[in-house]
């Protein structure tokens, strides 16, 4: 005996017709600009009690490329500092290219500023964590990002009120 569902003769997990179709489709993702800076090395590399301070910064950018495909820009800004003393200064620009589905403009905006990050994020995480790595300091393990939240502050900032009205 098995654990299949079988309804009406036939087997449930073959249907493919009500699955809803992916948000987006990853054409390409690639590394538009990696910058990493080590400015007091090796005072910066010398074994030391306090821990750095790490500032993170996150911007996210996207542009139509054509019809229902479009760029989206995660950028990622960490300055690590020992008192007065910038440790490390870390900065990538992470790309992909995506295939939307036909979906209204506000739709496709919210749907390629938060899937298309949300995507790219552990690509960017572990790029972060290496080149720092190889910078001589520990890898820098960005915490998961909210991308909701962030969208709905760039939202927000751009004059909109919580339900998307301007």
């Amino acid at each position: 005996m098995t654990d299949e569902t079988i309804a009406n003769g036939t087997d449930e997990t073959a249907d493919t017709s009500s699955t809803p179709p992916m948000p987006l489709v990853v054409n390409v993702q690639y590394v538009k600009d990696l910058s990493f800076e080590n400015p007091n090395a090796p005072r910066s590399l010398m074994a030391g009690n306090e821990a750095p301070k790490i500032d993170l910064s996150v911007d996210l950018q996207g542009q139509s490329l054509g019809e229902n495909v479009a760029e989206v820009q995660l950028r990622l800004r960490a300055e690590a500092t020992v008192g007065d003393a910038t440790a490390f200064i870390a900065e990538l620009v992470y790309c992909g290219v995506f295939t939307l589905p036909p979906l209204p403009q506000d739709q496709q905006r919210a749907v390629l500023l938060i899937e298309g990050p949300r995507l790219l994020f552990p690509f960017a995480r572990q790029i972060i964590a290496d080149v720092t790595a190889q910078g001589g300091f520990p890898p820098l393990l960005l915490q998961p990002l909210d991308f909701v939240e962030l969208y709905r502050r760039q939202v927000l900032g751009q004059g909109m009120d919580t339900q998307g009205n301007a």
